[in-house]
C-alpha cells in the first residue's frame, strides 16, 4: 500500500491525458522545456566575464553603440 506499482502510474497517466488532452500536455511540456533552456542560458551568461557578455549582447556584428551615462546626485 505504501508504494505504487507501474499499473497505478499508467492509470494515473491515462486519467491525466483524458482530463487535459494530449495537445495541452504537449504545450505545457514545450513551455517547461523553454523555461529550463532559458534558465541554463542565463546561468551561462552569468558565469562569463563582463567583457564577454558585452560581446554577446552586442550581437557580435562589429557595431558600436554610443551612449551617454549620467550620474545621479543625491541632493
Amino acid at each position: 500500500m505504501g508504494s505504487f506499482s507501474i499499473w497505478h502510474w499508467l492509470i494515473v497517466l491515462v486519467i491525466v491525458m483524458l482530463v487535459f488532452g494530449t495537445k495541452k500536455l504537449r504545450n505545457i511540456g514545450q513551455d517547461l522545456g523553454g523555461a529550463v533552456k532559458g534558465f541554463k542560458e542565463g546561468m551561462k551568461e552569468a558565469d562569463q566575464p563582463a567583457g564577454d557578455s558585452q560581446k554577446i549582447a552586442g550581437g557580435g556584428n562589429g557595431q558600436t553603440i554610443d551612449a551617454e551615462a549620467r550620474e545621479k546626485n543625491k541632493s
